[in-house]
């Protein structure tokens, strides 16, 4: 049971991590179900070995002794003398989420550990949903920290803010190509324009690729972000910096992923649901889907410079305006 279960946790699969948890708490809690559910299989029967034991004479009314060939169990193997099977279990963990932050958490067992490199080397877009609230300013751009400035907002409307997302996305974008390093005058940065493939490969602040407003019932507004190269900070920044160009002030109330590249919230597994078998079908159930995906993001960018791996994080000191990374471009 141990080493057939161990055979199918080999590749990656998603978590839902909840608010307020750290995600080393989290990998820590998945390793141990993990290493529970492996030794809690039925260990095998012990094997035997020949011993000649002392015993009396069968149908024989003296009391003479003799010895006898008799099988019995070797103990070596058992779990009371050998311990258990499994001590130690690898976990590796993908995009990390800040302790405030939830959403899709990717991990990896086994050679999906560097299935988590290629992650990163694709440059794989995620998904937030990123909840406002106008009114007020804090010293760590969250509803919780230290109020630092109070303002009106009965002037913001829908449209307004459309037009602030609509100015923050058309600069990423022309920010996207430019860390691409593309040749936008050839065939090839043509092709990739069209299928949507063009990621940079260099290192870069956050790149937002697509931005809305879901919900506007002020003071409270609802985003979805699709970004990469992004920090949890980042997305609470640039809510604060939202509502300096709506000519108010706002705070970020909540940041949740919603989708780490072919990861979505329908894959992520709940905080009961982290077990071994559990964890073994949503592997095997990625497993098609992950190679297929992997492919087909990583083969436009063969022969292309090598990106950094999960070992070199992406340049998230810089600061992101609202408006846009230009003002980093070129340095």
């Amino acid at each position: 049971m141990g080493s057939a279960g161990l055979a199918r946790l080999q590749g990656l699969f998603a978590v839902y991590k909840p608010p307020g948890l750290k995600w080393k708490h989290l990998r820590d809690t998945v390793e141990l179900q993990l290493l529970k559910g492996l030794n809690a299989g039925k260990p095998p029967a012990p094997k035997q070995r020949v011993r000649f034991l002392l015993g009396p004479v069968e149908g024989s009314e003296e009391k003479e002794l003799t010895l006898t060939a008799t099988r019995v169990p070797t103990l070596i193997d058992h779990p009371l003398v050998r311990g258990l099977a499994f001590t130690s279990l690898k976990v590796g963990v993908g995009h990390r989420l800040d302790s405030q932050a939830s959403g899709v958490l990717v991990l990896g067992v086994g050679h999906g550990r560097r299935l988590l490199t290629d992650m990163y080397n694709a440059h794989l877009t995620k998904d937030y949903t990123v909840r406002g609230l106008l009114g007020k300013a804090t010293d760590d751009f969250c509803e919780d920290g230290r109020l630092v400035e109070k303002t009106t907002y009965d002037h913001v409307t829908r449209e307004k803010l459309d037009r602030i997302l609509a100015v923050i996305q058309g600069s990423h974008q022309k920010a996207l190509v430019t860390y691409s390093n593309l040749d936008l005058q050839t065939q090839e940065a043509y092709e990739m324009a069209v299928s949507g493939v063009i990621r940079p490969m260099n290192k870069s602040p956050m790149l937002i690729t697509g931005i809305r407003c879901l919900q506007f019932a002020p003071p409270e507004f609802l985003l979805e972000v699709q970004c990469m190269h992004e920090t949890q900070k980042q997305l609470r920044r640039l809510v604060h910096e939202i509502g300096l160009e709506l000519k108010s002030t706002a705070v970020c109330a909540q940041v949740r992923r919603t989708r780490d590249g072919f990861f979505t919230l329908d894959d992520a597994l709940l905080r009961t649901q982290w077990d071994l078998p559990n964890i073994q079908d949503a592997i095997q159930a990625a497993a098609p889907r992950v190679a297929a995906e992997l492919e087909k993001s990583l083969r436009p960018w063969l022969g292309t410079q090598e990106p950094p791996g999960p070992g070199q994080p992406w340049d998230s000191k810089r600061p992101c305006s609202a408006l846009g990374p230009e003002s980093h471009v070129g340095h």
